[in-house]
């Protein structure tokens, strides 16, 4: 079978280009909001109530299928947990020397890969069918 035609394959492969969308424009605003001035922890806040916003829509009607509001709780939930662990990977990050710009960067590929697990088996997962 060709990888692709594997569902979750799939699931990912528009996952990866949907996700490069609004990570472009969610590290953006992070980076605008450094530039003004912010904290870093402050900044990627912003950038999360704004990537959630985007993020939610695009996720779920492109990616996963469903994008009903009933959902928002659990994906609002699902990236409080992953900003709380995106902040802790920055603080390690400028721990080592390595400086705000690039460890908002360096944090996206283990928040990417946790964010696809966990949306594809908690947040978006079809609803089970009772007989």
């Amino acid at each position: 079978m060709h990888i692709l035609k594997h569902p979750a394959a799939s699931q990912f492969l528009r996952f990866g280009v949907v996700g490069l969308a609004n990570t472009g424009l969610s590290y953006g605003s992070y980076v605008l909001l450094l530039a003004l001035g912010l904290n870093y922890a402050v900044a990627n806040f912003g950038s999360l109530v704004f990537g959630i916003a985007v993020s939610f829509v695009s996720q779920g009607r492109f990616v996963f299928g469903n994008s009903s509001i009933r959902r928002l709780p659990r994906f609002v939930v699902l990236w409080l947990f992953l900003y709380c662990v995106n902040i802790a990977l920055i603080a390690l990050f400028l721990e080592y020397g390595i400086n705000a710009y690039l460890g908002g960067g360096l944090a996206l590929v283990p928040i990417t890969l946790l964010s696809f697990v966990c949306q594809r088996y908690i947040v978006f997962r079809p609803a089970k069918v009772s007989q």
